[in-house]
C-alpha cells in the first residue's frame, strides 16, 4: 500500500485518484504510526515551505519521513515535496528543510522569467533518471507550477533525473537512492504522469 501523507499542502484526492487510475492502492494520512508501515511513501504539496515545514513538526512527522528513507522504502516527493527534501529555502527568509539531498530552493531570477512557470514544458531525461520515466520519451510534456527551483550542492549533484529549459535549465526531478522527487504535476500530466507514478508503485 501507499501512503499519501496529508498535512494539509497538496492535491491529496487527484494523487490517490491518479495512482487509483494506474492500479495502485493508495491511502491518504497524517498518522505517523500508519505511514511507517506503508510499503511506499508519497509526499505532495503545493505552497511555501516554511508553513509546510512548521506543519509537519506539528504533526510529528518529520522524524517519520527520515526514518522512511532511511530504512529504504520508496519514496516519492512532488513538487513542494521536491523542494522539502533538500537543506534550506528561501522564501520569507531561510528556511529548514528536511535535509535528505544536500543543497538549496531558490526563486527564477524575476528579472528575465515569468513567474511562476506555469504551464507545460518538456522534461530532458538523465541517465539516472531511466527507471523513473521508463516508457516515456524524452522531451515529453508535463504540467508545472512553481516559482522556486532545486539547487543540489556538488556532492549531490548527480541526483537530476531531469532537467528542463526555462530560460536555462532547472532541475526538474531527482533521483538518489530509493527517493524520488519530481518538481512538475504527474497528477495532472495526464500519459506521462499517470506513468511515473506507475513506475513509482511497481518499485515494490
Amino acid at each position: 500500500m501507499i501512503a499519501i501523507i496529508d498535512y494539509g499542502m497538496g492535491n491529496l484526492r487527484s494523487v490517490q485518484k491518479a495512482f487509483e487510475n494506474v492500479g495502485a492502492q493508495a491511502f491518504i494520512s497524517a498518522d505517523k504510526k500508519v505511514i511507517a508501515k506503508a510499503d511506499q511513501v508519497v509526499l505532495p504539496g503545493v505552497g511555501a515551505m516554511q508553513p509546510a515545514i512548521d506543519k509537519l513538526k506539528e504533526l510529528d512527522l518529520v522524524g517519520t519521513i527520515k526514518d522512511v528513507i532511511s530504512r529504504g522504502r520508496p519514496f516519492l516527493g512532488i513538487c513542494l515535496g521536491l523542494q522539502l527534501l533538500f537543506d534550506k529555502g528561501y522564501e520569507g527568509g531561510e528556511v529548514e528543510g528536511l535535509g535528505v539531498v544536500r543543497g538549496s530552493v531558490t526563486r527564477f531570477p524575476p528579472d528575465r522569467l515569468k513567474i511562476p512557470h506555469m504551464g507545460w514544458n518538456q522534461i530532458n531525461i538523465q541517465p539516472l533518471g531511466e527507471k523513473m520515466f521508463q516508457g516515456i520519451e524524452n522531451n515529453s510534456d508535463v504540467y508545472f507550477c512553481h516559482s522556486y527551483q532545486v539547487n543540489p550542492k556538488d556532492e549531490d549533484a548527480q541526483v537530476s533525473a531531469s532537467k528542463t529549459d526555462y530560460y536555462g535549465q532547472f532541475v526538474s526531478s531527482i533521483c538518489k537512492d530509493n527517493v524520488w522527487a519530481v518538481q512538475f504535476h504527474p497528477e495532472k500530466s495526464q500519459k506521462v504522469g499517470l506513468q511515473i507514478l506507475k513506475n513509482f508503485a511497481e518499485l515494490t
